[in-house]
């Protein structure tokens, strides 16, 4: 990581010095980048795009037994997959681009074979080497006499042609696409591109085909160690803009808004040059007071429960996370014991639901096992876990749905596979004895890494106590 002007102590300092107000020098703004420029951030996410290309792809394409992949789209309605087989300076497919991936080690591959997959790419760029591009072009004819002026570059029907050619010279046993009724991830071949492949390849080809099953979904979902690192300094970021919303840095009780504190987050998040993938929300809960009474975007007040949904977006990598704060009454230093009970409660459900995710489960199998000791140690909740990664709601497993708490058919029926992340989210609810018996919900979402040995960690860590808004001093 010496390339990166930061180091992850370093980051999380900076973040906190730099989450109310940037610093300035001279009449200019410093700008703080907590992944480097975009030119450092690019250069990290094309190591990326190789080492999936050339380990963890022909790893998959073996496993699935799959010798040939074709993946065709278009431009604006790309396959699921672009973002895993796209380099970070490639924002669509070029008019139609088709992908194709080849093992010539047939279906399965064969111990004594060391030939590599091959990759081109009919359409579109080399995304930086990865691909074998092939620029098949047709003479394009002058207004005078039908004089030829140029080469132009074939991009619509009669790349049907050239896909054609290139799959006749490798003769594969099955052609893999990208078909389902399961998981987006597994359906991104269109209706249009699957008619004009048919059309042009004919029968004798067409009847190869078969569906990639979970070939694009595990591609999707599998990370790679630098992307870990890259996360766990996200995960920095997210926590330090948590903890300063959860403040009297932002929240004055009695005047700010939830919504208030929403837009803050979001303020930030674009001021340190990165992006979300679905809008933040904060929400109360109240001593004495229902969520109807309390309705939209009410007035934080002390003694206020708090919760927050927040996320970021950084080199096409996505977090999710729910924290919980506290507002202080005048006199307190700390939340009341019941209400760190609750805390405590959901933390011992997300031990439950992290001790049953191993590679080879279904999400399924999951949710039964974790529910049957959730409900063996009395904790009343429910779990909504699910993968995450270059999706914010990633390719894999559901562990539930906050309305399928018997499982998801489906989609919570995929495997839990090494290298993958979740999303570790629910909730427990609590009675209070401080609140005279009332139902206090502690949601938490906490990103979770399963590494290549099939352990889960944090990918920082977990909320333990409540972030607490204390009441303002001279020194604030």
């Amino acid at each position: 990581m010496k390339q990166f002007s930061y180091t992850r102590a370093a980051c999380g300092a900076a973040i906190a010095l730099t989450l109310v107000a940037a610093p300035m020098v001279g009449q200019q703004i410093q700008t703080y980048r907590p992944f480097g420029t975009l030119r450092d951030q690019a250069t990290r996410q094309q190591r990326w795009l190789d080492e999936r290309m050339t380990t963890v792809l022909p790893a998959l394409m073996r496993k699935h037994k799959v010798d040939m992949w074709v993946v065709p789209m278009r431009e604006y309605n790309e396959d699921p997959v672009f973002s895993s087989i796209a380099s970070p300076t490639t924002f669509a497919a070029r008019r139609r681009t088709i992908y194709l991936f080849f093992d010539p080690c047939g279906p399965g591959g064969s111990p004594s074979c060391r030939k590599p997959v091959e990759k081109l790419a009919m359409g579109g760029t080399s995304q930086g080497g990865v691909f074998q591009a092939i620029r098949s072009t047709k003479a394009a004819a002058g207004p005078a006499g039908g004089q030829v002026q140029a080469q132009a570059e074939l991009w619509g029907d009669e790349q049907w042609q050239v896909l054609k050619t290139e799959i006749e010279k490798r003769n594969p046993k099955t052609i893999a696409v990208d078909i389902s009724t399961v998981f987006a991830f597994n359906d991104g071949l269109s209706a249009g591109e699957l008619e004009g492949m048919r059309a042009a390849l004919g029968p004798k080809l067409v009847a190869r085909f078969q569906h990639a099953d979970d070939l694009a979904l595990d591609l999707i979902a599998t990370r790679l160690p630098d992307e870990v690192d890259a996360y766990h300094q996200m995960q920095e970021v997210v926590w330090g803009i948590i903890d300063t919303a959860f403040s009297n840095v932002v929240i004055t009780p009695g005047v700010t808004r939830t919504d208030d504190v929403v837009w803050w987050m979001r303020q930030k998040v674009n001021d340190l040059g990165l992006g979300t993938w679905f809008h933040p929300s904060v929400e109360v809960q109240r001593r004495g007071a229902t969520d109807v009474q309390l309705g939209e975007n009410p007035i934080i007040q002390k003694g206020d429960v708090l919760h927050c949904d927040f996320g970021i977006t950084a080199m096409w990598l996505n977090t999710d996370t729910q924290h919980m704060g506290y507002v202080l009454m005048d006199g307190e230093t700390d939340a009341p014991a019941g209400l760190k009970q609750a805390l405590a409660n959901s933390n011992k459900l997300q031990d439950i639901v992290v001790g049953e995710i191993k590679p080879g489960r279904t999400g399924n199998e999951i949710l039964k096992s974790a529910r049957a000791k959730m409900a063996a140690a009395g904790i009343g909740g429910t779990v909504y876990s699910h993968p995450i990664g270059l999706n914010g709601h990633g390719a894999g497993p559901l562990i539930g749905l906050w309305d399928y708490q018997d499982g998801v058919p489906g989609r919570g029926d995929a495997k839990v596979i090494a290298n993958m992340w979740f999303s570790i989210e629910l909730q427990a609810t609590t009675k209070v004895p401080e609140w005279k018996g009332q139902g206090v919900r502690s949601a938490q979402e906490e990103d979770a890494v399963v590494d290549g040995a099939g352990k889960v960690s944090w990918a920082l860590k977990r909320q333990t106590q409540f972030h607490l808004v204390r009441p303002k001093t001279a020194t604030d």
